[in-house]
């Protein structure tokens, strides 16, 4: 009777598998860019808009200065940003019930169903990727996903207060060259006086 020699997969190393997680977060990022960038134009809006308004309807509603510092956007963009949102009919601004002062941006559901319909079949495949997780593992995913999001917020915030603005270099002249005069013939006058045939010799008048 044979049996059957497994052998076992050597486990790699927490550096490497630090650095393959980093991979895969870095590429899921760059497809979430693309997949928005899609939607945002099928629906013509800027792609930061869309962003935006997810946000907006992730949490049912979020003050100017709320966007500002989940965006890095200034004051004044967020304002320009959530007009060119509401005059497209996506949200609409409320003052706050106990502070007059304050004002909430909230998402039109019906103005939302729209998009929602566009993501809903990729939503719908994820879910289906997703539920093939155990319950265990998907609490150690929620867990690491929502730990990640907090730290890249709080990366962006030391990013926006300590970078500086990296200047455009700007490519060097090219050196042109000046078209050099050609040099004419000399000829000599009766005197041996080497004249260039560009000179006319002066007509003696006395």
């Amino acid at each position: 009777m044979t049996r059957l020699v497994t052998t076992k997969k050597k486990a790699l190393p927490p550096n490497e598998l630090v650095a393959r997680v980093d991979h895969h977060i870095r590429a899921m990022a760059a497809q979430t860019v693309v997949t928005s960038q899609i939607v945002a134009g099928h629906f013509r809006l800027h792609t930061t808009d869309l962003r935006v308004l997810d946000l907006i309807y992730m949490r049912e509603q979020a003050s100017a200065g709320e966007l500002a510092t989940a965006t890095g956007l200034t004051s004044g963009s967020v304002t320009a940003l959530v007009d060119r949102l509401e005059k497209a009919g996506y949200v609409q601004r409320h003052h706050d019930t106990t502070d007059r002062r304050k004002v909430w941006v909230r998402s039109r559901p019906d103005a939302i169903e729209p998009i929602a319909a566009v993501f809903a079949p990729s939503q719908a495949r994820m879910f289906e990727l997703w539920s093939t997780f155990s319950a265990s593992e998907l609490k150690v995913i929620a867990d690491f996903l929502a730990r990640t999001t907090m730290l890249a917020a709080e990366c962006a915030d030391d990013l926006r207060r300590d970078a500086e603005p990296v200047e455009a270099t700007r490519a060097p002249p090219r050196n042109r060259r000046r078209a050099s005069t050609p040099t004419l013939p000399a000829q000599r006058s009766s005197g041996g006086e080497n004249i260039p045939k560009s000179r006319k010799p002066k007509e003696d008048t006395r």
